[in-house]
């Protein structure tokens, strides 16, 4: 979720859900290191719980990194053994490190002992043609035995060669039998699967066999089903917030951001999907893209894009209200 989940779109889906665990993008510890760690990891009060994602390979800067993130307030710290993209793979982290269980392992200690948060490791069922069950077991092993309790498993493998990072999302076939079998045989690890899940349907029936399950861009292209988790999965008797209710929450925290310089359009470019699958979704869209754009874009643009679709969705010629009374 590389350019994705960065702090205003988690602000928006916290919105839409108060328990789901929320996950940055992927920030590399050297980034930390060398960057602006303010600019990478300051984040809301209003986003917890939320996991910091960090990749590398070096366990010290892992480590230094892990301890940063931790001063920011994160709940989690999560290793990412999965992405399968060039740019990652040329660093020398990301799903290519399931080659190496044991620099793995060093990493997560490393983190651990700097930390004192969870620290999880989100990783793929295999690699190229190291894609026996045995090849992820032992990293498994590796990883639970440095202290890690809990790993996120992509249900696909990651083709490292030949295969963008979008094909990678749909040409490896899911093999979820494999994540359940992972549950089987590391009873005490949480285990949460990840790939291909679009409906809350489907998340319950794999929550049959396994501690969790992760949504990425399901939840980002129609952010509005995560209203459904927190009745369905956490027990909360709340009623979900309408779609306006969401977008009317979010207009003091855009206009606190335009005030600090922020564009309009690094906010609204998360909140596009919000009306996915109902009437008025093109309506909205189309004028968020359209406007958001200009410079001097403010949430006037917003709250002419919800007339828009109310516009839309409104009854034609309503029927008028009868009236009871002598004449």
């Amino acid at each position: 979720m590389l350019d994705w989940t960065d702090r205003h779109c988690r602000f928006f889906l916290r919105q839409l859900s108060r328990h789901c665990l929320l996950y940055t993008e992927m920030v590399t510890g050297a980034a930390i290191l060398r960057g602006d760690p303010d600019w990478l990891l300051r984040f809301s009060p209003a986003e917890h719980p939320v996991a910091l994602q960090l990749g590398g390979s070096d366990p010290q800067a892992l480590a230094t990194a892990a301890r940063i993130g931790a001063g920011y307030g994160y709940d989690e710290i999560n290793l990412n053994v999965g992405c399968p993209s060039d740019r990652v793979r040329s660093g020398r982290f990301g799903a290519c490190l399931m080659a190496e269980p044991e620099l793995v392992a060093e990493c997560v200690a490393a983190m651990i002992a700097s930390a004192d948060l969870p620290v999880t490791v989100k990783t793929r069922i295999g690699i190229d043609s190291q894609d026996t069950y045995e090849f992820l077991q032992q990293l498994l092993e590796h990883v639970t035995a440095a202290g890690c309790g809990t790993v996120i498993i992509h249900a696909r493998k990651a083709i490292l060669g030949g295969l963008s990072p979008k094909e990678n999302r749909t040409i490896p076939p899911l093999q979820y039998t494999t994540v359940y079998r992972v549950k089987q045989d590391f009873p005490e690890l949480e285990v949460i699967l990840n790939g291909g899940v679009t409906e809350l349907s489907a998340a319950a029936t794999h929550l049959e066999a396994v501690d969790g399950v992760m949504l990425g861009r399901a939840a980002y292209h129609n952010p509005y089903i995560l209203t459904g988790v927190d009745a369905r999965f956490f027990g909360a008797t709340r009623q979900p917030p309408s779609r306006a209710t969401v977008i009317h929450r979010m207009l003091p925290y855009i206009e606190t951001e335009l005030n600090a310089g922020t564009a309009l359009k690094h906010i609204t470019r998360h909140m596009l999907g919000l009306y996915h699958g109902v009437p008025g979704a093109r309506a909205w869209r189309r004028h968020l893209s359209q406007h958001a754009t200009a410079s001097n874009a403010g949430v006037e643009v917003i709250e002419a894009a919800l007339d828009a679709v109310h516009s839309l969705t409104a009854p034609v010629n309503p029927e008028p209200a009868t009236r009871v009374g002598h004449g």
